[in-house]
């Protein structure tokens, strides 16, 4: 481990950072994936013929403010050194409307809607914030493999958070309870996991960005408006950085709608009961966990386009599977390959992105990381949830056409080259006028 940290950097601090992922991936596993998504649908929407549809533009909106507001959180934090405050605001936002879900029951679409928004938004900004402290712990080279700790340890706290709420839920179901009993109660326990995990970042993790030079007469918002500005302006220097970001819109659009509509597909089409599901997301945590950990290693020895690569083509064999999936038997097949290619290709990206993102502006270029993965969480849940739609419920065919996200962005993938982009981010930026 020592020789794939920064010099100044220990194996503590490094867990520390790992704990943050540890620490969110309960509210996307539980409330994105698992639960909630579900609840919504079939509790709160009382099972509508809109009621997928509204929960992928539930979640369109907060993405569409996350997108509106990352580059410039990012700015800010580069030009004021600010990124484990604003990593805090986060967290307070995300935990407190993560908690307040519970507070939604049959028929309050709009609070729960409102809710999920808020909750979402907080939990993506932090995301983007613990994202720029990569490339300040790990050396370049092994940026993938400290990426693919965060992943796989993340993919450990999910667990504990779905095995909490499974453990829950199971007592619940066995003395009577319904979903309106029970579901709410998982909204705290996700809550409280949350707030918990993620106290050793904050005891352990440093802040090394120093404030920058700020504009003359500007404020910080201007200021941090004036940077992203002038990084949109540089964008032909990143082209390498600008075409996988392209890249990035269209698979995870691809990632993001078997994401947050796992649990709708598993209950709607395979008939999953709420304790079926807990227990496939948890086995798909697992082999999740083994793909981030190992891919992480791979991808630095085989190197992060045919890492990314490899993934795409597995997330094609994934939807091709649970397409063709009539009974429990290749539905479990399919959600264990998805998994796999889950943990290793987000992993490979955040690491990809840390290496083509100029020193100075890591936390800017990780807000715009966030920006491409928010649009695609907008354009893929979207795309599901009207077809659903317009189809009548016809779930089979939103997941096929899921598949062609993964396709368009394997095709712009293959025209990205590692080393001309690492160049064009270690060259000195022009001094501001």
């Amino acid at each position: 481990m020592r020789r794939s940290l920064a010099p100044d950097v220990s194996a503590r601090e490094v867990w520390a950072w790992a704990m943050y992922d540890f620490a969110n991936s309960g509210y996307t596993t539980v409330v994105i994936t698992a639960v909630f998504n579900a609840y919504f649908v079939s509790v709160v929407a009382q099972n509508k013929g809109w009621a997928t549809f509204a929960w992928t533009v539930s979640l369109a909106v907060s993405y569409t403010l996350i997108m509106l507001t990352a580059p410039i959180v990012g700015a800010y934090a580069d030009a004021y050194g600010a990124k484990k405050r604003l990593l805090l605001a986060s967290t307070v936002g995300c935990v407190g409307f993560t908690a307040a879900l519970a507070l939604a029951g049959p028929g309050q679409v709009w609070l729960a809607a409102t809710l999920v928004v808020l909750s979402n938004f907080f939990y993506g900004s932090g995301e983007n914030l613990i994202a720029a402290f990569l490339p300040e712990l790990a050396k370049g080279r092994a940026m993938g493999k400290v990426s693919g700790w965060g992943w796989s340890l993340g993919y450990l706290g999910g667990l504990v958070s779905l095995g909490a709420c499974l453990a829950y839920v199971s007592r619940a179901q066995a003395r009577g309870d319904t979903a309106a009993d029970f579901v709410p109660v998982t909204m705290l326990i996700t809550a409280a996991l949350f707030a918990l995990a993620s106290l050793p970042t904050f005891a352990c993790l440093k802040e090394r960005a120093l404030p920058q030079a700020r504009l003359q007469g500007a404020g910080m918002a201007g200021e941090a408006f004036a940077r992203l500005l002038e990084t949109l302006h540089q964008a032909h220097r990143y082209r390498d950085l600008r075409r996988f970001l392209v890249c990035t819109v269209f698979y995870q659009a691809g990632i993001q709608a078997v994401i947050t509509l796992a649990a709708i597909y598993a209950q709607q089409v395979m008939h999953f009961t709420t304790q079926d599901t807990l227990m496939l997301i948890f086995a798909v945590n697992i082999t999740a966990a083994i793909g981030a950990f190992a891919f992480g290693h791979i991808q630095d020895r085989i190197g992060h386009i045919a890492t990314i690569a490899l993934t795409l083509v597995g997330w094609m064999a994934m939807v091709g599977l649970a397409w063709a999936a009539r009974g429990p038997g290749l539905f479990w097949v399919a959600a264990n390959l998805a998994g796999i290619c889950m943990g290793s290709s987000q992993s490979a990206g955040r690491a990809l992105v840390g290496l083509l993102s100029p020193p100075a502006r890591r936390a800017e270029f990780f807000g715009l990381w966030g920006l491409a993965v928010k649009l695609s969480s907008i354009l893929g849940p979207v795309t599901y949830g009207a077809v659903s739609w317009v189809s009548r419920g016809d779930h089979r065919q939103a997941m096929l056409i899921t598949g062609s996200y993964f396709l368009a962005g394997l095709l712009i993938l293959l025209g990205v080259d590692v080393r001309r982009g690492r160049r064009a981010a270690l060259r000195r930026t022009p001094a501001r006028g």
